[in-house]
């Protein structure tokens, strides 16, 4: 049965960009596994899968509905053993629950400064209104007045990358010598950027800048199929 996976869009449908819902499609690709993409809005969240989530990802596999990027990476793991592992083991788990909390704690704070005003310009009439007033809520702050601190945070968002650039500089992914969930949880921070906003976040010759040019390319050039933000 064909997995039926609800992927954040805005007004063009054929533009996900959340970075949690990115996971979620590396993940099924990694796998291998068939499934049908639902382009699902901000104010859409709450009806589908009968109220499932306040959030997605969502997916639908057989009886089954499971939310939550993580959860759905360790769901798809359990469900499809024989296919391409996503963690490698049980240590690759701990690992990559490590990377996650990384992400979110170092990445997503600055990456969601960067891009907000671009993500609102990404959505129609209501939901670019929903995202105004939950966003504006959430900084204290309008949307303009958040972006405009980018250019002064970006030399520390480059600094926060260090660790993960001195390990780039012995392996070629995170996962080590193939790439594993980890490794798309950190693309999945960077492709929301990349998607949303041409504002340049990496520096040529940055070895992070490379990794993220080979997962662009990973499955067939699956992060490659939705063009960067002009």
């Amino acid at each position: 049965m064909t997995i039926v996976f609800y992927d954040l869009v805005g007004r063009d449908s054929s533009r996900p960009f959340s970075p949690h819902c990115w996971k979620v499609a590396m993940a099924l690709a990694h796998k291998g596994l068939d499934h049908r993409s639902v382009p699902t809005r901000f104010l859409d969240v709450p009806r589908i899968e009968e109220g499932a989530s306040k959030t997605i990802p969502v997916i639908r596999d057989g009886e089954k509905t499971i939310a939550d990027s993580f959860a759905i990476a360790l769901h798809l793991e359990a469900a499809y053993p024989d296919r391409a592992t996503l963690f490698g083991g049980s240590g690759g788990k701990a690992h990559a629950r490590f990377i996650e909390r990384w992400s979110q704690l170092t990445l997503h704070p600055y990456l969601a400064v960067a891009a907000l005003t671009a993500l609102h310009a990404m959505q129609d009439e209501p939901n670019a209104a929903y995202f105004r007033a939950s966003r504006e809520a959430r900084f204290g702050k309008t949307l303009e007045e958040v972006t405009a601190g980018r250019e002064a945070g970006l030399a520390a968002f480059r600094a926060s990358l260090e660790p993960l650039r001195g390990m780039l500089a012995y392996q070629p992914w995170i996962g080590g010598d193939a790439p594993l969930f980890a490794d798309y949880i950190v693309f999945g921070a960077l492709q929301w950027a990349r998607v949303a906003s041409p504002f340049q976040l990496l520096e040529q010759g940055d070895l992070v800048a490379g990794w993220f040019e080979r997962c662009l390319d990973l499955h067939g050039g699956l992060g490659r199929r939705v063009a960067a933000a002009a």
